[in-house]
């Protein structure tokens, strides 16, 4: 039966439906009986009455003559019974024919009952396993007749053929008839264009990207070592950690269309392929800046006060920097020292970047201090204008002494004469001359040796260091702090020296520098429009240390307010 429906065309499956009920197949089941009992050789020739309805006409209907109803439904039944004899892959079906019926292929019936009229002899009772092919032949007619799907009202005998042109879908049908009429459900989605979708790939441990790339991405070695070429930081695909993750996405045939890494929350790359080659975009993500208060209490080391009030390491780096060029911590912080510290941060996907101090407000026993940052040249400035980087000068004493040997790093020896760098400028004075610090600073070092004799080392706030050769007596100690013009040693003849003079040297990046024309710090207080635009600026965030209120702020825009009006 199976083959039967596959073979044939969904407007003649319902025809066949009715093969399925118990009562054509049990009735048909009786006939081919009854006819086999009466051949049997012994059978008593008695009559087989059959009940017709009462308007039938006398007769059997012809094949041969003109086509009626039974006669339609005898052609039929064997054209799709004879469709069935030769076997029809399924492959070579089309899938909107497919359906998967479970149809009765067996049935017993006690022929012991008489049903409908029918005069049946009482033998014994027969078990029927397995409808032969003239059984299944005459349900499919017996049933095709008693549904009424061949009858036409009023149609004439040439139409009959045609009447099946009339069928429906099998939704018109409704559950009324079918009940569970899912298995009907045949109708094939549209193909949809195909459209890649992101993943997320998360790096396992001992994970490799040539490798991943090659079993998952269905790249070649070769493509993978022209990616990593093509890529500005190749680190970011060779040094994997595991769970660092990134985004992909595969074309139909599973090859990399595009590929998304992050080197950081803000820095990324997007790799999208062109035909056979990739072009490579970087990413980089803006922040909503936010401000934020902070506000502590110098408990044991000021660096563990900052970051117990929530400030993360790179902003307390930058605070102690700015507070050192004014503030000894070790001389001059104390316990109870209170501080304020207004920074700015990037926020993306809740996470803070790039944090930088804009100001500063130090309350201490031995120092009152404020800052504010100038956003016109990234430079300090007090609420005056004041520059919290000193001025640098450029001789270390007053008055004017002789310069006896210039800076010259390619000196040579005048007796091996080999090179000999000169990295200072010496200076003929009289032992015991004063010598006094360009700029403000904190001793370094002080020693003794045989060739410099006694010397004193100096770093400043600007980050410049300054070193004084041949002393004769060192004025400070190590660790203190000094400032511009103070007393710090007198020059001498100590060491390997020919004659009293002072040796003096300047380094910038642990590199020496001719201290006579390197580019020195200068006073940049601010005045004028200058001064006045920054006080301007610096308005809210002084408002905001004023305020003492910790956490997120907003600083109010004078200029803007003032546009508005």
């Amino acid at each position: 039966m199976l083959r039967i429906l596959h073979s044939l065309p969904r407007t003649h499956k319902l025809l066949l439906l009715p093969v399925a009920t118990m009562v054509t197949v049990l009735g048909t089941q009786k006939l081919l009986t009854t006819y086999h009992d009466l051949n049997q050789p012994h059978a008593s020739m008695e009559s087989v009455l059959v009940p017709l309805p009462s308007d039938s006409a006398p007769g059997v209907p012809s094949l041969h003559k003109e086509r009626t109803p039974v006669a339609d439904a005898i052609d039929r039944a064997s054209r799709a019974f004879d469709a069935t004899r030769e076997n029809i892959p399924l492959s070579e079906l089309k899938a909107t024919e497919i359906v998967d019926l479970g149809v009765i292929d067996g049935a017993e019936a006690d022929i012991d009952v008489q049903t409908a009229g029918v005069l049946i002899p009482d033998p014994e009772a027969i078990n029927v396993s397995t409808l032969n092919d003239g059984a299944l032949h005459m349900a499919i007619v017996v049933g095709t007749l008693t549904n009424g799907m061949l009858d036409v009202d009023d149609a004439p005998a040439n139409q009959l053929a045609d009447a099946s042109s009339d069928a429906t879908s099998y939704e018109d049908y409704g559950t009324d008839l079918f009940g569970d009429v899912s298995f009907l459900d045949l109708e094939l989605a549209a193909e949809e264009s195909f459209v890649p979708e992101w993943e997320t790939h998360i790096v396992e441990s001992g994970e490799t990207f040539a490798i991943l790339a090659q079993n998952q991405f269905g790249m070649g070695y070769s493509e993978v070592l022209r990616l990593l070429d093509e890529v500005p930081d190749p680190k970011m695909l060779t040094h994997w950690r595991a769970g660092h993750s990134f985004d992909y996405q595969l074309d139909e045939e599973g090859r990399l269309l595009s590929l998304r890494m992050m080197k950081n929350t803000r820095e990324g790359v997007l790799v999208e392929r062109e035909d056979d080659n990739y072009a490579i975009t970087g990413i980089e993500r803006q922040g909503e800046p936010v401000q934020r208060l902070y506000a502590g209490t110098v408990s044991g080391s000021f660096a563990r006060s900052a970051q117990s009030t929530g400030l993360n390491s790179s902003a307390v780096t930058e605070l102690t920097r700015i507070l050192e060029k004014k503030l000894d911590f070790r001389r001059d912080s104390r316990r109870g020292d209170r501080f304020q510290v207004l920074v700015e941060s990037d926020m993306i996907e809740g996470e803070t970047l790039d944090s930088r101090v804009l100001a500063v407000k130090y309350q201490g026993e031995r120092m009152d201090m404020t800052v504010v940052r100038n956003a016109n040249d990234d430079n300090f400035y007090t609420p005056e204008g004041s520059s919290l980087d000193p001025a640098f000068a450029r001789r270390p004493f007053e008055g004017n002494y002789r310069l006896s040997s210039n800076f010259n790093p390619q000196r040579k020896h005048p007796v091996t004469g080999r090179v000999s760098p000169h990295n200072g400028t010496d200076f003929a004075m009289p032992i015991g001359t004063p010598i006094t610090a360009p700029a403000t600073g904190r001793v370094e070092r002080i020693g003794n040796h045989h060739a410099a004799g006694r010397f004193v080392v100096i770093r400043h706030d600007n980050g410049y260091r300054t070193r004084y050769l041949h002393l004769s007596e060192p004025l400070v100690s190590k660790g203190e702090r000094v400032d511009m013009g103070e007393r710090i040693a007198l020059s001498g003849n100590s060491g390997r020296s020919t004659g009293p003079h002072l040796h003096y040297e300047v380094i910038v990046d642990n590199s020496p520098v001719n201290a006579m024309t390197v580019d020195l710090p200068e006073n940049t207080s601010l005045e004028g429009d200058t001064l006045v635009a920054f006080q301007r600026q610096a308005e809210p965030m002084m408002a905001a240390l004023e305020s003492g209120e910790t956490g997120n702020i907003s600083l109010v825009d004078n200029d803007a307010e003032d546009a508005d009006e």
